[in-house]
């Protein structure tokens, strides 16, 4: 498992997860992709991206303004 790093910040949504889906086609299954995001519809944003892709959300934060959103890449078995 790796881990990769994604900055959003001041990208305005859908933006930051339409980036974030290009580079989890690079990703292995298991490898987790940490996004740091400043729109406050992020969250809401790459919750439903994971349930519509399958990828896993690990957990989504938030800290002075700075959202820091974590998917596991999950690919089909």
């Amino acid at each position: 498992m790796s881990i990769h790093h994604f900055d959003a910040r001041g990208m305005k949504c859908p933006l930051p997860v339409l980036k974030a889906r290009k580079l989890m086609k690079d990703l292995a299954h298991g490898d987790v992709l940490e996004v740091r995001a400043t729109d406050p519809g992020a969250p809401g944003d790459f919750k439903h991206f994971c349930e519509t892709t399958g990828h896993r959300l690990l957990d989504s934060t938030e800290a002075e303004g700075v959202f820091v959103i974590r998917i596991e890449t999950v690919r089909d078995a």
